[in-house]
């Protein structure tokens, strides 16, 4: 199991979770986040006064998946939050030493959202 944290531009947040769906990755959690990379700064003017834009607007993508998702997962958001340019984010892949469905105590996969097996070869 692995814990699979992408980092993409808002405006491509709509292709990955569609380009996930498809894959057969349907539990994930999305959060709004700010952040520094390659991109330059911006100056931009407000209320007559200079304001250095150090961070930009991203979407943290997370989600848990067994291990035949991993390729998976990561091939459907290359697919979709790629633009080319610089600031399209990262893809981070973590082990996952346990995992526990609160409602029922499932432990493991069984814990994950399940998933179609048919769906494992990429979209």
């Amino acid at each position: 199991m692995k814990l699979i944290t992408a980092i993409v531009r808002p405006e491509r947040v709509q292709q990955v979770k569609e380009a996930l769906f498809q894959a057969g990755i349907s539990g994930l959690t999305l959060t709004r986040v700010s952040g520094h990379g390659g991109e330059q700064e911006v100056v931009e003017h407000y209320r007559g006064t200079r304001v250095m834009v150090e961070f930009r607007d991203k979407v943290e993508f997370k989600m848990a998946v067994s291990d035949p998702f991993v390729h998976v997962a990561i091939e459907a958001i290359l697919r979709s939050a790629h633009t080319g340019e610089v600031g399209d984010g990262k893809i981070f892949v973590t082990p996952i030493e346990e995992v526990i469905r609160i409602r029922t105590g499932e432990r493991g996969s069984a814990a994950l959202t399940p998933v179609n097996e048919t769906r494992l070869t990429p979209a």
